[in-house]
């Protein structure tokens, strides 16, 4: 079986991720199986840059904050801020405390600087404005589309007034009170204020699609670009608020299925300015459905990955990572009877691997899916295999 299998591995370098595909996609996404280990943001990074020099990609999006992203990109691109303060203001999750993750902001300004815009490097985060405590508040992304529409278009057609959003708004600690996360009754996305608010947010984004021409044509174009992600993120935003002060059994399946529509959202605008490399957990990435249970409920939603490849088709394509070991989380060597277990078993510590052959090599075997002793790691689901345009295996994950 292991003679078999060696058939369908190669090294992993761009060349081999773009043998496997039938052209180069829009959007290339690179899932993860786990959080928080730089072998894996390590690789992450050496595939990028491969995929800069040898395909022509310009743009990387990765699972933090979309809005916290703009930081990251005016610094990768014009140099705006120190290396230190973007690290901590460009990303949330705490991915800016990742040694990797900081080289691969380094890299991109090095890269960028002397050379023309239509050449540059462009970061993008893709999450919406959440972490599992709390969402944050709209004050941000919607004054700022406000602000740009304020100064680009005629005051009357304006649906209210700065003053108006900022007494609608309040003090942003009534939307992040993470008490509300899992009390609906101390969320005010259902509140007067909120409901009103939901409308004129919809208004300012009907305001900037129906100024199309004559915004792009009187400002820069990523001006226009930054506007559009300010009504996405405003309008998610409290559509999110509103579906957390529901009290009905799908409130969270309606949360987490929101918080992946939202990243959809993101990546289809990206995807627009492509080619871009997409980073996040493979969950985020698949093109099936995603599972989990939660308070003992059983939830089941459309990941990001799923939405964006029904839209794009053979312009998305998807590498799962898979991974042997995590020995500092309790994730010890696969049983053979795994995918993990049979990748595990070939003497090299990296692959990019064709599920086609992969599959032909297995027959009419049925590898057992692994069951993971932390929280923290999600194996490979050997029912899906063959929805994965490739899988990236590492073998051994040593501590960060």
């Amino acid at each position: 079986m292991v003679a078999d299998i060696k058939d369908a591995v190669h090294a992993v370098d761009a060349a081999a991720v773009m043998g496997l595909l039938p052209a180069r996609p829009r959007l290339l996404a690179l899932g993860e199986p786990t959080h928080g280990e730089d072998t894996l943001l390590d690789l992450r990074n050496e595939l990028f840059r491969q995929f800069v020099e040898q395909e022509g990609y310009r743009w990387i999006a990765i699972e933090s904050d979309c809005v916290m992203g703009l930081v990251v990109d005016d610094y990768v691109t014009s140099g705006t801020g120190t290396l230190d303060e973007v690290m901590e203001r460009g990303f949330s999750h705490g991915w800016g405390a990742s040694a990797a993750n900081r080289e691969l902001v380094r890299w991109m300004r090095a890269h960028n600087d002397g050379r023309p815009a239509s050449e540059r490097l462009r970061f993008a985060g893709f999450d919406g404005p959440l972490e599992i405590t709390h969402a944050a508040s709209p004050r941000q992304s919607l004054t700022a589309l406000h602000g740009y529409l304020a100064a680009r278009v005629d005051a009357d057609l304006l649906p209210c007034t700065a003053e108006t959003l900022d007494r609608l708004l309040g003090a942003d600690d009534r939307w992040t009170n993470p008490a509300a996360m899992m009390d609906p009754s101390r969320s005010v996305g259902r509140s007067a204020e909120a409901e009103r608010l939901r409308l004129l947010a919809d208004d300012l984004v009907a305001l900037l699609d129906a100024q199309t021409p004559g915004l792009i044509a009187a400002s820069a174009r990523d001006d226009w670009e930054r506007a559009r992600l300010y009504g996405r993120t405003a309008t998610g935003l409290l559509r999110y608020h509103f579906w957390m002060a529901d009290t009905s059994p799908n409130r969270m399946t309606r949360l987490v299925s929101l918080r992946d529509q939202m990243m959809a959202d993101n990546l289809l605008a990206v995807a627009e300015q492509g080619p871009v490399l997409v980073h996040a957990h493979n969950g985020h990435l698949q093109r099936h459905k995603s599972t989990m249970r939660m308070g003992g409920l059983p939830l089941e939603w459309w990941s990001a990955g799923a939405i964006v490849s029904a839209r794009l088709g053979e312009e998305y394509a998807f590498l799962a990572t898979a991974l042997g070991t995590i020995r500092h989380q309790g994730v010890d060597t696969p049983p053979p009877d795994t995918v993990e277990g049979l990748l595990y078993a070939l003497p090299e510590d990296r692959y990019v691997v064709d599920p086609r052959r992969l599959a032909t090599a297995l027959g009419d075997a049925r590898p057992a899916p692994r069951v993971s002793p932390w929280f923290g790691y999600s194996p490979l689901d050997p029912a899906h295999l063959a929805e994965n345009d490739g899988i990236v295996f590492v073998k051994d994950v040593p501590q960060s």
